[in-house]
């Protein structure tokens, strides 16, 4: 399929993605390198992407008037969430995880530049913003360059200068952990639960399917039963194989009820 609002040297859209026409993506001076956007991906109205390397995972969205730009990679991983109006800045490179929810009226910013340095202005800097997996930010945030290390998320309004731990809540300009005051964002889960979860999901979506199978190990998947896709509740991978059962089982477990990405050696 063709696509006049996408100027690059290779362009790869996956199966059942969405690019709204006024969307326009392309490289900083020209066309792009690379575009890469995996399955079942939506860009919204009027979303600029002017990078010269792009990637998105798959059922990733990137609502309306969403602006990427940068001169290095901005990678986004599965199942990513980009609320409207969001700024992703990657001058000094991003990479966003799997499963990370960045909502409404955020900016990502990777560098700081505008002062004249020729009339002394100390404030010049590229710095890569790396974003772990699930994590999330919450809305109209303001993010520097920092390490946000998995499950980390900051509330609403939340300024972030410094680095977010594991599994930590955040608040505040400048943000700080609320942990201590209201827990953390992920509590643990035994895999006997999330399988007993799951069953209840599949059961709501389709009980009398026979093309999803629920395991808790790898060693329970047949990687050669094509017919079939694997989910591995423990880890949260699957088998894809894109079957039609496969996207409505995954469209209805997002965004809320779980999240799963492929098995990435399969």
């Amino acid at each position: 399929m063709k696509y006049n609002n996408i100027d690059a040297d290779e362009i790869v859209i996956g199966k059942n993605t969405i690019i709204e026409p006024s969307a326009k993506i392309r490289g900083v001076s020209g066309k792009a390198k690379k575009i890469v956007i995996g399955d079942n991906c939506y860009i919204g109205e009027n979303v600029q992407i002017i990078c010269d390397d792009f990637a998105l995972g798959d059922y990733s969205k990137i609502q309306h008037n969403t602006n990427v730009h940068g001169y290095l990679p901005c990678h986004i991983g599965h199942n990513a969430w980009i609320g409207q109006f969001t700024i992703i800045d990657s001058i000094g490179g991003t990479t966003i995880g799997n499963n990370c929810g960045i909502g409404a009226h955020s900016q990502i910013w990777s560098h700081i530049k505008y002062g004249d340095t020729l009339e002394g202005c100390r404030f010049l800097t590229e710095k890569p913003m790396i974003i772990g997996n699930d994590v999330w930010f919450v809305g109209h945030c303001i993010v520097s360059p920092i390490v946000a290390e998995d499950k980390s998320m900051a509330m609403v309004g939340s300024v972030i200068t410094k680095n977010m731990s594991f599994n930590e809540i955040y608040a505040g300009s400048p943000a700080k952990s609320i942990s201590d005051k209201i827990g953390f964002q992920f509590e643990t889960v035994s895999i006997e639960d999330k399988l007993a979860k799951m069953k209840l999901y599949l059961n709501e979506w389709d009980s009398s399917c026979q093309k999803i199978k629920l395991v808790t190990d790898n060693s329970e998947i047949d990687f050669s039963d094509s017919g079939r896709t694997y989910f591995n509740v423990a880890d949260r991978t699957y088998t894809k194989t894109g079957s039609n059962e496969e996207v409505s089982f995954m469209k209805f477990l997002l965004p809320a009820k779980a999240k799963f990405v492929p098995i990435s050696n399969q």
